[in-house]
């Protein structure tokens, strides 16, 4: 090969080599990089939803509500009369399964009863369709948007590439899980736990992830923020003790995220991508390091050629925000109002948390029946359990409750309702199986470190 081939072919690696590193940097500065923001530490992207639903002020309630409305419209039409049979987008984000067109309409009709307070009260009262609407989907419509639009830079250009041959050597022995999930669980502690279902997502249908694989991977490491556990842990009115709690936090999860896999109904997934190929057995973890990390480089840098570049990047992160915010906010309007109106209304949850009264009392922990209580209402919104520990006296007891209830990870009134509203898997009944599961497994070790503490 003469010398002018060789130049030419050094600098094609020399460009394929910075196409890989800049916007994975970017990537990794958006999504992973913890700021100070506020009075907390969060990450960029979600900074930039926040400035956005400033913006938007008291005009998002209403904004949300016209979007899930045009959702609701069009997927019926759509569903119904199917006018766009050579429109891919509109028919991704529109054409549904008459279940999903249900929830749709439930969700639209929510939100405008919600904020013009008319119908059944129950339906848009404060802690219900209002908490809902007006404190949960403005937030969420500002992550869809952002998060979406910049998901490509970690999807495209070979960050995940990389990271899955590194993590390899952890993710496969302990979770049995590709290294590439590392980067899912991070965003999601680091960030928001919607973020990292809605780059779980992304992932099972490129075929990154098989539907176990990608069932573990929601329902485990979702986890919610740093920023978010500060809340719940200032509700409880214990802010002194954030260390110990997220310590407690930490363990409880790592703890469950060993055993849960291995139970039914997660063991029970197929390993078989979403197209119904079986995935091939991966033996990247029994490599030396210094072979993953050449093997995840050339890896990267060959993903990162197939990639279109900027232009596309913003196409295809416009359909992943379209996506979101057309297919998921809707769902969660209905799924979550539902949720808290049972919450609310009936003893449901109650009667469900009174078998945990005789284990809250082995575990010594101080007013175990108000405890119970909160136990399973935790499966509605993550939120409320803290909201009723209030009233305990008991620290532990306000310390045990406020590090399950992040612990439980799976709630219907956000990552719960965006599990199925994505293609992901699972079902309502699986993910309340899970959340027992949580329950019962995160429980003792968080008693433990609470009796460490008090």
């Amino acid at each position: 090969m003469s010398n002018d081939a060789f130049a030419v072919d050094a600098t094609k690696q020399t460009g394929s080599l910075w196409k890989f590193i800049l916007p994975s940097l970017l990537g990794l500065l958006l999504f992973m990089t913890p700021v100070a923001y506020d009075g907390s530490v969060t990450i960029p992207v979600a900074v930039l939803a926040g400035m956005f639903k400033g913006l938007l002020g008291d005009n998002a309630p209403l904004v949300v509500t016209g979007l899930i409305c045009i959702a609701a419209a069009l997927s019926v039409v759509t569903t119904f009369f199917k006018p766009l049979h050579n429109h891919n987008l509109m028919k991704v984000l529109f054409l549904t399964s008459y279940p999903w067109l249900v929830m749709r309409v439930l969700g639209a009709a929510f939100a405008v009863m919600t904020i013009n307070e008319v119908g059944p009260g129950m339906i848009w009262h404060e802690y219900t369709g209002a908490l809902v609407l007006k404190e949960l989907m403005p937030t969420l419509l500002a992550v869809f948007l952002f998060a979406g639009l910049l998901l490509p830079l970690l999807l495209d250009f070979g960050l995940l590439e990389l990271t899955g041959s590194l993590m390899s050597k952890i993710m496969r022995p302990l979770f049995n899980l590709p290294g590439r999930s590392a980067i899912d669980c991070t965003t999601s502690w680091l960030g928001d736990g919607t973020v990292g279902v809605m780059l779980t997502s992304q992932q099972y249908e490129q075929k990154m992830y098989t539907k176990r694989e990608a069932a573990v991977i929601a329902t485990t490491f979702s986890a919610v923020s740093i920023s978010f556990a500060l809340v719940v842990i200032a509700q409880v009115k214990l802010e002194h003790l954030f260390i110990p709690f997220y310590l407690a936090v930490s363990l409880a999860g790592f703890v469950a995220a060993l055993i849960i896999p291995r139970l039914p109904p997660l063991c029970w997934k197929s390993n078989q991508y979403d197209d119904g190929t079986e995935a091939e057995t991966c033996e990247l973890a029994k490599k030396p390091l210094k072979e993953l990390f050449s093997l995840g480089v050339q890896q990267a840098i060959a993903r990162a050629e197939t990639s279109r570049g900027f232009k596309a990047v913003l196409v295809d992160g416009s359909k992943n925000a379209a996506e979101m915010v057309f297919c998921v906010l809707p769902v969660v309007m209905a799924v979550g109002t539902l949720a808290l109106v049972i919450a609310e209304n009936t003893s449901i949850f109650s009667i469900l948390g009174a078998p945990y009264v005789p284990l809250l009392e082995l575990l010594q922990i101080p007013e175990a029946v108000k405890a119970s209580e909160t136990l399973v209402v935790g499966f509605a919104d993550m939120f409320i359990p803290s909201i009723m520990a209030a009233s305990i006296e008991s620290e532990m007891t306000r310390f045990v409750i406020a590090a399950v209830s992040i612990t439980q990870l799976i709630y219907l009134s956000e990552v719960g309702a965006l599990i199925l509203g994505s293609k992901i898997p699972v079902n309502i009944l699986e993910l309340f199986i899970i959340f027992i599961l949580r329950t019962l497994i995160t429980l003792p070790v968080i008693a433990g470190v609470a009796h460490l503490v008090f």
